[in-house]
């Protein structure tokens, strides 16, 4: 196990090298939390669902969809 090998490198316990590692991952997560929320662009195009098939209902249109083949 290379996490066992790495402690032991460091002389320390494996405990604390996993500890560190959750902390430095755990902290950059908030970092991440902290920075500008990103604004989505929607990309639409004229259309729709097929016509008579509610989009709403899964099994309706893969039933659409096996009959397009």
């Amino acid at each position: 196990m290379a996490a066992k090998k790495r402690a032991a490198g460091l002389h320390q316990p494996l405990r604390a090298l996993i500890e560190r590692g959750l902390r430095a991952e755990l902290g950059h997560g908030a970092a991440l939390r902290q920075a500008k929320p990103r604004t989505i662009r929607w990309v639409t195009v004229a259309g729709g669902g097929p016509p008579g098939v509610d989009v709403s209902d899964r099994d309706a249109i893969h039933d659409w969809l096996r009959q397009q083949r």
